[in-house]
């Protein structure tokens, strides 16, 4: 079998959210309480740390972003693009939720919530900055953690997949102009340069690599060697977001320190963004007549975010001690339970969503792994 085909096989979306993941707000909040009492005890550390920087990029930063990215992006495969054609219903709704709804919807909800209904109670210099990292956060789909949603929401895999890799080719050439857009209509100065470096850096470059590692890794049809190696980085990746967090917590420490309410008042736009694009998503699929097993995965990518690229960007164009970076990172702190919530919602509802009249329930039922 050739290496194009191999990635039918490989069990990308078959395993069951393991014990790490499944606690991972835990270990977010423990990196949390981490960094801002090593920040407030050590800020010394972080103020060192802040400086090592090249072209506006801190480099222990762009490390560790790479390393959370790159074992992420090694699971998809472009030669999966082939299924459009099989799905393109649920596939032309996860991307007008993707790409026409959620930027905008978040940008509404940011402005209400932070410059309306929260804004006595948020530090005036840096409402612009939250803005921002909630656009930041809702610009790009994720790509990782959506095949544990499937997997969990008895999703088809060839469709998540197809998904997510064209998501990924959206995001080389649509992430800096609609964010450019936004923050421009947030009154928000667009620093393009830095921006368009964002996206060659967390973006063009990571992809490229990690598809280049997937085809030598391929090649001569060894499947077993590319599981092999995505065993071995995945828990790589999540030390990785973990220390990511330490640090970023480490700058943010004495704002939250003295305004701890902050971080519950920017999750209420985010959880709102979550449950709206899902539950949008999935009545545009019933309406279409797309089968469940594809709904529920559309529902799913189309409200999570892929967070790790939110976060690098906010660094890379605000810095470590903005509202914005701030902002991407309470995404980080809801993602896990939030979208645990979503899975649920469409498990339960899964008899509804097959009662509608034009609603197909003939779908074969959902292969285990990735197979022809």
């Amino acid at each position: 079998m050739s290496a194009a085909g191999e990635h039918t096989s490989l069990k990308t979306d078959s395993a069951p959210l393991g014990s790490f993941e499944r606690f991972l707000t835990l270990w977010v909040a423990l990196c949390i309480v981490t960094g801002i009492g090593l920040g407030h005890f050590f800020p010394a550390i972080f103020q060192n740390l802040g400086q090592w920087e090249l072209a506006h990029v801190n480099i222990p930063v762009a490390i560790l972003i790479w390393l959370m990215i790159v074992p992420m992006l090694l699971k998809i495969d472009f030669a999966a693009l082939h299924h459009v054609a099989r799905h393109w219903k649920g596939i032309g709704v996860t991307l007008f939720i993707n790409w026409a709804v959620k930027p905008f919807s978040m940008a509404v909800l940011g402005w209400i919530f932070i410059r309306m209904v929260f804004a006595p109670y948020l530090p005036r210099e840096q409402q612009d900055a939250y803005i921002a990292g909630l656009i930041l956060l809702a610009a790009a789909p994720c790509t990782a953690m959506v095949f544990v949603w499937s997997h969990l929401s008895k999703g088809e895999p060839h469709f998540t997949l197809t998904q997510v890799a064209l998501n990924d080719l959206i995001m080389i050439v649509a992430f800096a102009p609609i964010v450019g857009l936004l923050l421009g209509l947030s009154a928000i100065t667009v620093p393009w340069e830095t921006l368009f470096l964002s996206v060659i850096l967390y973006i063009v470059i990571p992809v490229g690599f990690a598809q280049w590692w997937r085809r030598n890794l391929l090649r001569n049809g060894c499947i077993k060697k590319l599981e092999h190696v995505l065993s071995l980085i995945h828990p790589i990746s999540l030390l990785a977001l973990l220390a990511t967090l330490v640090l970023l917590f480490g700058f943010q420490g004495e704002q939250i320190l003295t305004q701890p309410l902050i971080i519950a008042m920017l999750a209420v736009p985010i959880l709102i963004q979550v449950y709206f694009n899902s539950g949008l998503s999935y009545i545009l699929n019933r309406t279409f007549g797309v089968a469940h097993c594809v709904a529920a995965p559309s529902a799913l990518i189309g409200a999570s975010n892929f967070f790790e690229l939110a976060v690098a960007t906010a660094i890379v164009l605000f810095g470590f001690n903005s509202g914005a970076a701030l902002a991407t990172v309470v995404g980080v702190l809801v993602e896990v339970p939030v979208m645990l919530s979503v899975v649920g919602i469409v498990n339960r509802t899964k008899v509804w969503y097959e009662q509608g009249s034009r609603v197909s329930i003939s779908s074969p039922n959902t292969p285990k792994t990735l197979t022809p």
